[in-house]
Formats: structure tokens, sequence, C-alpha cells
């Protein structure tokens, strides 16, 4: 993934392991990585902002159909939290992750979040799925907020959390670049514009 490929890069450069864990840690922040359930959140308030009944099924299928339409939210046209480029039939840690938030819902008397949530995911599933014209279903993102969310953790600690259990695996990847290749990486990039003329610049 993004976050790995870049800890490899880094870790080519021969900087120190704080540098390349730091680095791999920026990387998984990234809405489009780990700081997806971030977004998730941010949809979800913005989802009770917009319509009269979150839980509501045919007024949350309106929004997020706007949102596919880049009408609502943040105008990319992605309802996030939905899709992986690995798991596109289902996201195990998604559907683990699942039964421990449907606890915590009952413990906290957060019940009705989690309802707007499995609505959110019945809806979207369908609704991205027709868009894209394959399969899709939620991610590990589209839960991990809302559990962060119901223990009271601040938004700024969500990705931190999430990284703690992929250091691990970052370290053997450090280790693995280090030991078996000890060669800079130096990607390839290929110019495919017709050669320009100089234009001074006064």
């Amino acid at each position: 993934n993004n976050s790995t490929f870049t800890n490899h890069v880094v870790s080519s450069s021969g900087t120190d392991t704080y540098s390349v864990i730091a680095a791999s840690l920026c990387a998984l922040k990234g809405p489009r990585h780990g700081g997806a359930n971030i977004k998730v959140v941010q949809m979800m308030d913005d989802l009770k902002a917009s319509v009269d009944d979150p839980t509501n099924e045919s007024q949350v299928r309106e929004y997020l159909q706007n949102v596919l339409d880049k009408k609502a939210l943040d105008g990319k046209g992605l309802i996030y939290g939905m899709g992986h480029a690995v798991y596109s039939l289902s996201d195990p840690r998604a559907e683990v992750l699942r039964t421990f938030v449907q606890s915590i819902s009952k413990e906290k008397g957060l019940t009705e979040e989690m309802d707007i949530y499995q609505t959110v995911e019945k809806v979207a599933t369908e609704l991205v799925s027709q868009h894209s014209g394959r399969p899709t279903a939620v991610n590990v993102d589209f839960y991990s907020g809302l559990v962060y969310s119901m223990l009271d953790l601040p938004p700024a600690l969500y990705t931190p959390i999430f990284a703690a259990a992929r250091i691990v695996g970052w370290s053997a990847h450090r280790m693995e670049e280090l030991i078996n290749a000890d060669k800079i990486i130096r990607p390839a990039y290929k110019n495919v514009l017709e050669p320009a003329v100089y234009v001074p610049l006064n």
C-alpha cells in the first residue's frame, strides 16, 4: 500500500528509522489512505446536517447520490469508507470491526448512530456498485472512525492509533529493504509531451 511503499522509498535513501516511520505515517494520514476514517466521520456529520431524518433510507439515498454526482460534501464524488483495491467483495477487517461497533453502540447508548451507519452502508454499497459497475463493499475505515468517536477520542488521534498496529509491518519492510536492496529507489519518469520551444523569461 501507499504508506508501505513510502517506507521502502524513504528507507532506500539511507535515512534513519524515525524519519522512515514518520514518512510512512504522513502517507497514511491522507484521506485516500488511512485518513479516510476522518473523512467518513465528516461525511456522516454532513449527512446529518443535510437531511431532515438520517434514519430515512430514501433521504440517505438522495444525499449519497448527490455525493456521487459531486453536488454534496466536498465535490469529489467519493463516498468515503467504500471500496478497496484488494478487498472487492468484502473487507474482512470491516466485517470483524462491525461486530465490535454494534457492541460498543449498545454499551454507550448510541444504537441510533449505529443504525444510521448501517443504513448508509446498505445504500452506499448499492449506489457505488451501480456507479462503478463492479461489486463494492465498505472498508475498515467506514467503521473505525465511529469506534474512535464512541470512545471519545479526538480526530487528531485517529491516524496515530491506526498507525500503531502498522509500525511492526513497516519495520519488517524497512529491514527487508536494508538487507536485500541497499540501493536508492529512483522511479522512472517519462515525459510524453512533444518537445517545446524554449521561451525566455522576459
